[in-house]
Formats: structure tokens, C-alpha cells, sequence
């Protein structure tokens, strides 16, 4: 959270741990929070999909990489988080139209990074998604 965060964070006590304030723009939704309360860390490839497309494979360690893997972790407003819970894109995509092929592309370069496989769904969507270059 400190890092996507606007503007310096407010702590609940002085031991830095527990974030209250601060400012995130949220991608998927393109509005700004300034409650922590309000915001998720989202995985952008989430846990259990990567558990479903390969992860099961991996060990404990590498799991732990994967689940703090800062390039996969993003602020998010808590319901957009929940809304996509394990979906991949073809199942949901952030209400941000503006936001879709930043999302694509980061969400195939993690697959990419772990070697994680896809569905035809999965591979024919972001295959028809028109981005620019």
C-alpha cells in the first residue's frame, strides 16, 4: 500500500505496520481512495489460478515467491478485488476500459514469468482484445 500510495501514508501507531491514510488510484475502477479500508492488494494473476495453471507443482518457496511477487501485486479498491476474485480476464475485466491493456499485458507477462499454462477462453480473449501497441 505504501508503495502505489499518492501521497506519504498515515500509520495506525508509530510501528509502521498498519496503514490508515493515504491516496491510491485504483486502475481497475480510475477512482481515487484515501481510506486504507477502502483498498485491497490484489493479485493481478491471483493465487488460486495460478494454483489451478501449473502452481500445484511448485514447492512451498516457490509459492512464496509467486504470492509476494511485487510486479503481480497491486492496490485495488476492496470490491473490484473481490468482484474478480480467481477469474481470469475472459471471465472479468476491470471497469476501467482505459485500463484493459495495461491489464493484459501485465497479467500475460506474469504468466509468462512462471511458466504458468492458459485455457482456450483465456488465450482466444486476450488474443481478439484490440491494444495498441
Amino acid at each position: 500500500m505504501q508503495r502505489d500510495s499518492l501521497s506519504p501514508v498515515r500509520f495506525k501507531r508509530s510501528k509502521g505496520c498498519n496503514v490508515t491514510w493515504g491516496k491510491w488510484l485504483d486502475p481497475y475502477t480510475n477512482q481515487t481512495f484515501t481510506k486504507a479500508s477502502d483498498i485491497d492488494i490484489d493479485h493481478v494473476v491471483p493465487l488460486a489460478h495460478a494454483h489451478k495453471f501449473g502452481g500445484y507443482n511448485w514447492t512451498r518457496k516457490q509459492k512464496r515467491v509467486f504470492a509476494n511477487d511485487l510486479e503481480n501485486l497491486i492496490s485495488v479498491e476492496d470490491n473490484a478485488n473481490q468482484a474478480k476474485s480467481y477469474k481470469a480476464p475472459h471471465q472479468w475485466m476491470p471497469a476501467n476500459n482505459a485500463y484493459h491493456c495495461t491489464y493484459l499485458k501485465k497479467w500475460q507477462r506474469i504468466k509468462a514469468k512462471y511458466q504458468l499454462s492458459a485455457s482456450k477462453q483465456e488465450i482466444y480473449f486476450i488474443k481478439n482484445v484490440k491494444c495498441k501497441a
